[in-house]
């Protein structure tokens, strides 16, 4: 389609902070770390609960860029999924937890990325995608729940940042 008023704001190219924060979120996603801390330091199987909506794969990704939604409303709401995927996983984490540091660091690189993301209104981003993130964040919704294995939530959180991050940000794929 036609450059919207998004992209003369230069929300369509990622912000500097935003490639910085996603480069370290791709460091402490590595394979060996989200096998260590999301599977092996579980019981077997182990899974959270979440809403239909948090899950947020590639699939997903494709389908609304077929449905022209920007890539800076898809990063705006890969942000809001995996920042509750994490939030997710950390509330069934006693603090003595080996992952629970872990969970910790992550949710600050995300509390990070939330302040780059702060200055995006409701209305920059398409009615698909704010309503998607109202559903995130609506309670209520328990009886849409779903249980995915916690690595399963990052595995999906790394495949679609470098979907959505891999170009603008130079994101070599380690």
């Amino acid at each position: 389609g036609c450059p919207g008023v998004l992209a003369v704001l230069g929300l369509e190219a990622a912000a500097p902070g935003e490639c910085e924060l996603t480069r370290l979120l791709q460091d402490k996603l590595q394979y060996e770390m989200r096998l260590q801390y999301m599977k092996h330091y579980f019981p077997i199987d182990y899974t959270v609960q979440v809403q239909y909506e948090e899950v947020l794969r590639p699939s997903n990704i494709t389908r609304l860029r077929n449905g022209t939604v920007s890539e800076a409303a898809l990063r705006y709401l890969w942000f809001h999924v995996s920042s509750q995927a994490v939030l997710r996983i950390r509330e069934v984490l006693p603090e003595k937890h080996p992952s629970w540091k872990y969970t910790q660091e992550l949710c600050q690189l995300f509390d990070a990325l939330g302040e780059e993301y702060s200055k995006y209104r409701q209305t920059d981003v398409e009615t698909v995608v704010a309503d998607l993130v109202k559903l995130i964040h609506s309670a209520g919704t328990e009886s849409r729940s779903k249980a995915v294995r916690p690595k399963a939530l990052l595995d999906n959180c790394l495949k679609v940042m470098r979907m959505l991050y891999g170009v603008p940000c130079e994101l070599g794929i380690r």
